[in-house]
């Protein structure tokens, strides 16, 4: 079970950072026809052949993973979102959620505090979320005759006012898919905006912990001092007493 595991974590190691540039690369792929839509036949059809050769590497590493885990059942509990990614493709604007795995190096480098790991893991999934959304409702609404989202900069701006809750209303989708994408995006929002409000919470609790330490650690030093300080009194005032009481005295 130990050496399933060990290996397990190699492979791991091995394939982050290959895995993560494949999800750039998938990104690129999937998001130049939509972006670029007067690029040539030729290299639509290469952009198709990269997202099926890099879903398939996707598919390699869940299946050798799923090979070396000691416990089976558990690993497919713990690594439900990897097995998402793999089925993906059965709703193509969702497939750019691959690009989550990125986040695998922002656990890497976000350091050991957990308030780090927490801040970087929402920087990057909002960006990339917001990015995804993005594309995603460019390709559903760009070709309907009453739709406003017609370029990047317009889905952009209705991807930021979605996620953000304000919902200006200038700009919305018209069809189904479109819809359903903004609930997901709004839904997404409002998450979004609680675990902001919870780490500001999280750091004003600690700035204010702080201050209340300083507080009683001067508070401390200062009732140390006057103790030191009548200690130093009361030894003088035995002293004089001793010598008052050895002083001879006048007849």
């Amino acid at each position: 079970m130990e050496r399933s595991l060990e290996k397990q974590k190699k492979w791991e190691q091995r394939t982050d950072l290959p895995l993560m540039l494949a999800a750039v690369a998938f990104f690129v792929a999937y998001a130049l026809p939509v972006l670029k839509p007067e690029i040539p036949a030729f290299w639509v059809e290469v952009c198709d052949w990269a997202q099926i050769i890099i879903w398939a590497m996707f598919i390699i590493d869940y299946a050798v993973r799923f090979s070396l885990a000691p416990h089976r059942r558990e690993f497919i509990v713990n690594n439900w979102f990897d097995l998402l990614i793999i089925t993906l493709p059965m709703l193509r604007p969702l497939r750019l959620l691959r690009l989550l795995t990125v986040l695998r190096m922002f656990d890497r480098h976000a350091g050991n505090a957990l308030r780090g790991k927490v801040t970087s893991y929402t920087i990057g999934t909002t960006l990339i979320v917001l990015v995804t959304a993005a594309i995603g409702i460019l390709e559903i609404e760009r070709k309907l005759p009453d739709s406003q989202i017609k370029d990047f900069s317009a889905a952009l701006w209705w991807a930021i006012t979605t996620v953000t809750t304000v919902g200006y209303g200038d700009t919305v989708p018209v069809s189904e898919s479109g819809r359903f994408l903004a609930i997901a995006l709004m839904i997404f929002g409002i998450a979004l905006l609680g675990l902001v409000t919870g780490l500001l919470s999280s750091y004003l609790v600690e700035k204010v912990s702080e201050t209340e330490d300083k507080t009683e650690y001067k508070i401390l030093k200062q009732l140390e001092a006057q103790n030191q300080e009548l200690k130093r009194l009361s030894e003088e005032v035995r002293y004089l007493r001793e010598q008052l009481a050895t002083a001879p005295t006048k007849e």
